[in-house]
């Protein structure tokens, strides 16, 4: 979306009122309407253990007795108003069997804030996501770094991926625990470049990352250059991996020791048939961003497309499946 200069955009913003414990299954079925760049503002109270991993001192006040939580977002001039909000209200319908998800009011107004997209920036400081991984945003400086931290620099600009949510942070922690030094890594959906990023980190030293959204490729070169991981080691092409044969002859046949994949169910679900004659046998697929109503249809087509499951590791609402392509008699 182009905003000439001297001409300023208008701005709808939308204010879903619904319940704290839906907000994770709200904020998918949003993510799966294309809507990107949500605010959550709730009462759920971060633990002292939180507080640490996210290097901040001061808890705010809460009202726990108050169960609501808002998500707020944009939607620009060329999208339309009635259909989004029809698409919603459905979604709620369909999820209001599984949870409790509140008036599902919907709050319209408009903004020319044009600098609304980078506003969030506030909110995202330094966190950990183990002992040793710390994600830091370019912007911001870490007090104290210790000997064995890696530390993943990341601007997200309007790609997916600061690390913070649940189904990336199951990703990463695969990621270590399966990558050894000199693997190569095929990363699809790469969004922020942060799971590439998190791979040349840890000894990856070929890296083959696609997206379907071209600014999401120069979103991730911007961060692999800032993280000093060279363009010999990472190579980011736009594309479907899943449709595109081009892009799946210059991905390569069986040449990946990894490949992670931190999209959403429906679409792991059909990667899961592609994905396997782009990984070595005895290779790891690393699937993630998948809701937990949606485990067992991804397990499922995981265990169909040949791969034998080794791990399923859940973290709030969410799931990831770690598994690995048999290796050949």
């Amino acid at each position: 979306m182009m905003c000439y200069e001297g001409w300023i955009m208008k701005w709808t913003k939308l204010t879903l009122s619904t319940m704290a414990e839906a907000v994770d299954l709200v904020s998918n079925m949003l993510s799966e309407l294309g809507i990107e760049g949500i605010e959550i503002v709730d009462n759920v109270p971060i633990t002292e253990q939180e507080k640490k991993a996210m290097f901040i001192d001061i808890l705010p006040e809460l009202d726990l007795d108050d169960k609501t939580a808002e998500i707020s977002f944009y939607l620009g001039e060329e999208d339309s108003l009635q259909t989004i909000t029809y698409q919603i209200q459905e979604g709620l319908r369909e999820l209001s069997g599984y949870v409790d998800v509140g008036s599902g009011v919907i709050e319209v107004s408009e903004t020319e804030d044009t600098d609304w997209i980078n506003n969030w920036k506030a909110y995202f400081k330094p966190f950990r996501i183990d002992d040793t991984i710390v994600i830091k945003p370019t912007w911001e400086e870490l007090a104290s770094v210790g000997e064995k931290d890696i530390v993943i620099e990341i601007d997200p600009g309007t790609s997916f991926g600061t690390g913070s949510h649940e189904t990336t942070k199951l990703c990463i922690l695969g990621i270590k625990k399966h990558l050894k030094p000199g693997m190569h890594l095929l990363d699809v959906g790469c969004g922020s470049g942060i799971l590439s990023i998190v791979g040349a980190k840890l000894g990856a030293d070929r890296i083959f990352a696609t997206d379907i959204d071209s600014n999401a490729v120069n979103s991730a070169y911007e961060n692999a250059e800032v993280n000093k991981i060279s363009t010999n080691i990472l190579n980011i092409v736009s594309g479907d991996i899943i449709s595109d044969n081009t892009l799946q002859q210059k991905a390569g046949m069986e040449c990946y020791d990894m490949a992670v994949a931190n999209i959403l169910a429906d679409v792991i679900i059909p990667l899961s048939a592609e994905i396997g004659q782009h990984i070595k046998p005895g290779g790891f697929f690393i699937s993630s961003g998948i809701i937990n109503t949606k485990k067992e249809q991804v397990k499922a087509a995981v265990l169909e497309n040949g791969f034998q499951i080794l791990e399923i590791n859940e973290m709030g609402d969410w799931v990831s499946i770690v598994a690995q392509k048999p290796v050949r008699d």
